[in-house]
């Protein structure tokens, strides 16, 4: 199957679209969407690689699953489309980066402009059916999200990567912290959001690292 992706990840990556697995996720998906309502649309499915190019890549947010409900999921891990009410965990994102840097919430919760300043907003799992949390997990995404981080880690440098939750924690043994910043919490999600994500400043953190390092930092 030709992929349509961002050339440069289409090159970083390209091993991994002719492995048995990828060919098999292919299949399970192209089935899923002609059977089932999915998320994202599929036209969208790599959209968190298409707006934030490889080489251009400063930052790395890992999520798990997209959002399940209609017209939420664009993509991009947390973020949801213009006009959507914020999920819970996108809220306490925002209050973190109001408490952290005084920037007040914006009026959407679509998180392009994030990627298009070079971070990279990748969940775990690239697709879900509808309603469903998790039904597409353990059919070959991680696998290949695993590869995109394992590439980022091993061909760039001086990456931030914000690992929030047990879930994303787990992929810090793919990336090596002396060429890398890897900064942990816990999850911004109500259950645990007040165990440690608020006052993890890992926004100003983040772009205090990028600028020590001569890049621009983000404007979240």
């Amino acid at each position: 199957m030709e992929v349509t992706i961002e050339s440069g990840w289409k090159t970083a990556l390209a091993e991994e679209f002719e492995k048995p697995y990828f060919k098999q996720l292919t299949d399970f998906v192209r089935q899923e969407y002609t059977s089932q309502e999915v998320f994202p649309p599929a036209r969208l499915v790599f959209n968190a690689f298409d707006k934030c190019p490889f080489e251009q890549t400063k930052v790395v947010i890992i999520g798990q699953d997209p959002y399940h409900d209609v017209n939420q999921a664009h993509g991009l891990c947390f973020s949801v489309n213009d006009g959507i009410k914020f999920p819970p965990s996108l809220r306490n994102i925002f209050k973190e980066i109001q408490n952290d840097l005084g920037i007040a919430p914006p009026e959407s919760g679509n998180l392009e402009r994030w990627a298009e300043q070079g971070v990279l907003l990748i969940n775990a799992t690239l697709t879900v059916r509808a309603h469903q949390a998790g039904s597409h997990q353990k059919n070959g995404w991680e696998t290949f999200t695993d590869a995109a981080i394992r590439n980022l880690a091993e061909k760039r440098e001086n990456i931030v990567f914000l690992l929030w939750g047990a879930f994303a924690q787990k992929k810090a043994d793919m990336i090596d912290a002396n060429k890398h910043l890897i900064l942990k919490s816990v999850h911004p999600s109500p259950l645990s959001a007040s165990r440690g994500f608020f006052g993890n400043h890992h926004f100003s953190r983040t772009n205090d690292f990028l600028q020590s390092k001569g890049l621009k930092p983000i404007h979240w």
